[in-house]
């Protein structure tokens, strides 16, 4: 009787221990000073955690599985919840976006994702990465991004479905586009490298009244915003391209936006040039996307920003954005 009362403890304690927890654990410390609470979101879902004056937290949260964030207002990042994760968060930075690492049940996953977010934050996510080159070396450099992709793979061999799908999805289409266009993309960055001269525009209106055509800013530095009124990822670049042309206010640059705005869209583009008071020079092309500037770029999608030399001459027929510190840096290394 003994014996049979020992075996039946000792499998109801196997059988606890297996349990499945019907939730998730998250803890972790921030590295962020004075941070109250942090916000996990997802479908249907959003929960605040509370952090202490140490940069500690730790809850439980009972979720539907699948990619959710984590976020201290606008820093956020993605995690792969499933209930019965037990996760350690420890932040890389003092920013959710400088990276976390992950231990405990559910790390797998979730280090996967890290390291593929990191990747498509590289250099090598970026396709004048691959379109400057010449073929051999383009080709060589496709094959290490691939064989990276392939080696978090490898270390991560029981991923959840659903982020294998994704996965193999965001792959496809990132090397689908750099090597269907590859061959165009670098015909245009051999036509447009630096030193080239750059197509002209001529007599675009100006919001200030009159017109303005490129030979007039001969002599300086021209940074060129290409948008839309209508072009939700151009508007998200005007506090950032304000920041840049207050920093550099009477300095050897002129910042230009060209809108490509159709006909019908005049008074919308007078009205958000006046009452989001941008500033710089502003004008409207002549023909919209059709107009010759924007047709010799080859320019057929937007934002897009092109620098040039006092000469008229490209520096970067594609150049950074200005939410992208590395531009700032650009200019400061020209001198400007």
């Amino acid at each position: 009787m003994k014996k049979i009362i020992w075996i039946f403890l000792t499998l109801l304690m196997v059988s606890c221990k297996n349990e499945v927890k019907d939730y998730v654990t998250l803890k972790g410390t921030l590295k962020t000073v004075g941070v109250e609470k942090i916000v996990i979101q997802g479908r249907g879902f959003s929960k605040e955690i509370a952090v202490d004056k140490n940069g500690v937290f730790s809850d439980t949260l009972k979720i539907s599985d699948g990619v959710h964030a984590i976020a201290n207002g606008n820093d956020r990042i993605t995690l792969y919840l499933k209930n019965g994760f037990d996760l350690n968060l420890e932040f890389k930075g003092e920013k959710f976006s400088d990276g976390i690492s992950f231990t405990g049940k559910g790390a797998e996953t979730n280090n996967f994702m890290e390291n593929k977010r990191s990747f498509y934050m590289s250099d090598l996510a970026n396709p004048k990465t691959y379109f400057k080159l010449e073929k051999e070396a383009y080709t060589a450099k496709v094959i290490e991004a691939k064989s990276i992709l392939e080696a978090y793979k490898e270390t991560a061999t029981n991923l959840d479905s659903i982020i294998i799908k994704m996965d193999e999805r965001n792959d496809e289409m990132f090397f689908g586009y750099i090597e269907s266009n590859y061959e165009k993309m670098h015909e245009n960055i051999v036509r447009f490298a630096k030193g080239k001269v750059s197509p002209v525009f001529t007599n675009y209106e100006n919001s200030n009244g009159g017109t303005t055509s490129l030979s007039d800013l001969k002599g300086k530095y021209v940074f060129i915003d290409v948008w839309a009124t209508w072009c939700a990822p151009c508007k998200a670049e005007i506090p950032y391209l304000k920041v840049l042309e207050k920093e550099f206010h009477g300095r050897n640059i002129e910042f230009v936006s060209i809108s490509v705005d159709k006909p019908e869209a005049y008074e919308t583009w007078v009205q958000m040039v006046k009452n989001e008071g941008l500033s710089g020079v502003q004008l409207f092309a002549d023909t919209d996307f059709e107009s010759t500037f924007i047709t010799e770029y080859g320019i057929n999608s937007i934002p897009r920003f092109i620098l040039l030399d006092p000469e008229g001459n490209i520096v970067d027929a594609d150049a950074d954005r200005p939410s992208n510190p590395k531009l700032k840096a650009l200019f400061i290394e020209l001198g400007i």
